[in-house]
Parts: structure tokens; sequence; C-alpha cells
């Protein structure tokens, strides 16, 4: 048991994929942060990728940046938004983390004259990476364990947790199981017979589910719940249903009618007479459900067809938009689409424009004439990452003459590289985790929009990109109206850009999304809607 006492909650799949551990693990943490806990989540991921900064969006949806510049799974992000409390690289573990750990230290010789095998050396390596942040005194750690009970890449990981229950004694730890209570249209009822299944495969691995959450689109009848507690081990109470709702935002409150954080303090032998104070987060779900005004904003990116590629920007509106009581409705507008003869018809009437992050040079061109588009239009635009470069190059193609202007990421040959890769990047080989990631500094200058919108001079903001602004044309750039407003205090380097003479034209090299919470909604997500809501 770790010194400080802290209490574990491990938070299982079954029956199928996708079914919202990360919605309910970071309610969860709300509920108890909400009665005084000091909690953090951490996600455990069966892949052995080192992590998701090398796999496509499509593939796992979007790659969450921390604080400390970890490449991290999104639901990273729902634990922040939720808890409104940053990550680190320790909140995301994967099983190629984990071997590569166990193989370094078998090279170096650690386990000399030992066989190096899944039981001890990995289980020890997940018990390790599970506890270490029990140092930054939190009162309970919860953990979620991707995948599906069952799947053969993820029995290192639930063996591991019938260790640490053993290990921890009783009373300090526990498993939530999530599943699925599939409904039967033909004979019109859920049936809980895989949910019963899922459960036996956990017990079958040495693990007792302590509470069972049921994933459902109808409300489960007393019997099927009696049934349910009586098949699974667990008692009545312990039996929560979490049915589909309009928005993920209620789902704390869904959880919290059922006594669901009562229920995990009883478990845990946490004593506790405070409330769970939810006034906040219903004030915003209020005006989040009953908006005073609707706006469109396209969002222009190029792995559209997942809209979870893009998921801390799309709650960033949500965020943003209830605070001002306005809804965002978002036009997805896949960028490979867009040409020159239909620009007018798939733009007509968004009263704003986001060109979104990305990498490749697939649907470059049509994001280029995107930014011209909103340029020429004074349509108000927030350019993010990649967004930024490519107002670059559009604003060095139409308005500086500089025709064949692009980014060395696109083509290495262009005589005017606006966008070039940084120093630091030339030499490097390795994809994964080498770019310039994480929080970093950022000064604005005085009397520009974007210090209006910080109310600061001194910022910081989370980054994932390679390729930087070419500082030898930043006083072209200026001379023509687009200003760099702000730029890193250390390297000079361009970290934002704006146009002096339009209603909210803005790049930002770095991601704002990322810093987003239902607590604190970001400003320049504010500004941006305030912006297009007033075009």
């Amino acid at each position: 048991m770790s010194k400080k006492n802290t209490k574990y909650i491990f938070v299982t799949g079954g029956v199928t994929s996708s079914l919202g551990k990360g919605i309910v693990s970071a309610s969860l943490g709300l509920l108890l942060k909400s009665r005084g806990f000091n909690v953090t989540i951490q996600k455990l991921d069966p892949y052995i990728n080192i992590d998701p900064g090398t796999l496509n969006p499509y593939e796992h949806g979007e790659c969450y940046v921390t604080e400390d510049g970890a490449e991290t799974d999104l639901d990273l992000g729902h634990y922040e938004r939720y808890l409104d409390a940053p990550t680190s690289q320790n909140n995301n573990v994967t099983t190629g983390k984990i071997y590569q750990t166990v193989i370094d230290k078998e090279r170096k010789g650690d386990f000399l004259g030992k066989t190096v095998q899944v039981i001890p050396h990995i289980t020890n390596e997940i018990k390790r990476r599970i506890k270490i942040l029990s140092k930054q005194n939190y009162d309970i750690i919860i953990t979620e364990i991707g995948g599906t009970v069952g799947d053969i890449e993820s029995l290192p990981y639930i063996e591991t947790v019938r260790q640490l229950k053993w290990e921890l004694g009783e009373k300090n730890s526990m498993v939530i199981h999530l599943t699925l209570l599939p409904y039967l249209a033909s004979s019109g009822e859920l049936k809980t017979k895989p949910s019963q299944h899922s459960v036996r495969q956990l017990m079958e691995s040495g693990i007792m589910a302590d509470v069972l959450v049921c994933r459902t689109e109808h409300n489960i009848p007393k019997d099927q719940r009696a049934k349910l507690a009586q098949f699974c081990n667990v008692s009545l109470d312990n039996v929560i249903e979490c049915k589909d709702l309009e928005t993920i935002y209620e789902v704390p409150m869904y959880l919290q009618k059922q006594n669901f954080d009562d229920v995990v303090l009883k478990e845990l032998d946490l004593k506790n007479d405070k409330e769970a104070d939810l006034k906040d987060w219903k004030t915003f779900l209020k005006k989040f459900k009953n908006p005073k005004k609707t706006i469109e904003i396209a969002l222009v990116g190029k792995y559209i067809s997942l809209q979870d590629s893009y998921i801390s920007i799309a709650e960033a509106f949500k965020h943003a938009g209830a605070s001002l009581e306005t809804e965002v409705k978002v036009r997805w507008v896949y960028s490979g689409d867009i040409t020159a003869e239909n620009i007018n018809e798939t733009l007509q009437g968004v009263d704003g424009i986001l060109v979104a992050p990305g990498f490749g040079d697939r649907g470059i061109e049509g994001k280029v004439l995107t930014a011209q588009y909103a340029r020429e239009n004074k349509v108000p635009m927030l350019g993010i990452c990649l967004g930024m470069q490519i107002m670059t190059i559009e604003f060095a193609r139409n308005v500086l003459g500089h025709s064949k202007a692009n980014s060395m990421e696109f083509d290495t040959s262009t005589p005017d590289p606006v966008i070039s890769i940084m120093e630091e990047q030339k030499n490097v080989v390795d994809k994964g985790g080498t770019m310039r990631l994480g929080a970093w500094k950022c000064s604005l200058k005085n009397a520009s929009k974007l210090y209006e919108i910080y109310g600061a001079k001194n910022i910081s903001e989370r980054h994932r990109h390679r390729y930087e602004f070419n500082s030898d044309y930043l006083q072209e750039f200026e001379k023509n109206g687009f200003l760099a407003t702000g730029t890193n205090p250390e390297t000079g380097l361009v970290e934002a850009l704006e146009m002096i003479d339009h209603p909210f034209y803005v790049g930002v090299q770095y991601h704002p999304e990322y810093k987003s919470t239902v607590a604190t909604p970001h400003p320049l997500f504010k500004a941006f809607i305030k912006a297009c809501s007033t075009k």
C-alpha cells in the first residue's frame, strides 16, 4: 500500500469497446472532486505503439497533448475537461511503453540470471506505472483500462489489477465494470446475458467486480437489475444505469442521482458528509441547453469523416459557446473537396471558419483557398497550428506575390519557404515524440487583439508541430498588415499572427483547444465566437 494510503479505482469494460469508460471515469472523478477529494485519472492502453503520436487520427481519434509534452489518448482530454486539472505523461501508459522499459532494463542487465516474463516483470512494471501517481498526494486514483475484458492484449493489465487488489488489502481498491445491455426490438426487452458472461470472464481472471455500470438505451426494469445483481455477485445498489443522454455533460448528474459517488466511497471505506457541489456544472449545462442565439462555424480539415479527430476543438466550442449563451453549430468540411469553383457554395452562410491542425499535404490547397475566402470576404477565421501556417502560405502567395510560396513540409524545393523546418528538427529521423511538444511560453504585443483577448502579456500554450514561420519573411508580412503579435520570448519564433484590416483573422501556432475546460472556457474560443456572432 502506498504511504499516503491512496485509494485505487479500476475501470474495466466488457461486451464491446467504445462504451464510454472515459466519460464514466471522468464523471466519477468530477463527483469525487466536488466532494473535496484530490483525484486524478489515468488510462492504460493495450496497444504496442509507444504513444498515439504516430497513429492516423482515423485509427484512434485525436492525439491529446499534455502540459509536459506527452502525446496521449483522447480520453485524457475528457479527464482534463471534467476535472479542470492538467494531466501528465504518467496519466497515459501503453503496452509499448511497458515493454520498452522492461526490454531496456533487460539490456542493461537489471535482470541478470533471470528469465524475463510477463509475470512478474511486465505486471510489476504496470504496477509501478499505476502507483507512480500516488507520490503526488492524490486521495483517489482512477485507472481506466482500455480495450475489452477477454482481449488477449488486455490480459497483463487484468492480471495486474488482480495482484494489486490483493496487495493493497481490503477497502483500498475496487473494480467498476462497464458493460452493455443490448435491447432486442423483436422481443422488446433488454438482455443481461452478455453482461453476465463478461463478469464471469472477469471472475475467471480472479477479479470480482464491485460495481456494475450498465450502458443502455432504455431504463433497466427492477427485475433485470435484481437479476444482474444476483448473477454478477454485486449488491443491488451497485448496479448503476448509464443511459444514452443528449450530451456527455449530463452523465455526472445522471450517475449522481443513483448515488454512484456514495456507492464508491462506501466500497473504499471513505467517510465524507460533503454533498457533491455541481452548481457551476449545472449552470454550464443550463446555458448549453438553452442558448439565446445560434451561429454556424465551418471546421475545415482533412480528417472530417471521424469527428473524434477534432474532439478538443468541438468541445472548446461547447464550453465557450455555453458561456456566451450561444449554440455553435459545426459545418464539417473536408478540405480535399474544396475547389475554386465550389468554395462559395461550400462556405456560403457560415458565420466563421476554423482551419484545423493536421499533417501531410492532402487537402492543403483546399485549406489555402479557404484562408483566401475568409480574408477577402472578411469572414472571422481562426487558424490553429497548420491552420496558421496555411494563412501564412495564402498571404505570401496572394498578397505578397510569392506565387510558389509553400511550407517545406509539402514542397522542399519551394523558392519561398515561408514555413520552414525548425533548426533542431533538421537531423531528426524518428517520427515519434520528436516534435515541439507541450507547454511553451508566448509573449503578446501590447495593443494587439490577442493581448486584449488574454488580458495578459505572457501566456503559456501547448504545441505539437515540427515546422515554424520563417522569420526571414517577417518584415514583409508586417509591412503588409499581417502582424506577428505573439512570439516565444526565448527563441523569437512566431507564435501568433493577426491581420489589422479584418474583423477577426487570427492564426496561432499552438493548440488553445487543449486547455479549454467546462469550468474555464478558453478566451481565444470565446473571442472567436463573439466575432462570429457580430459578423
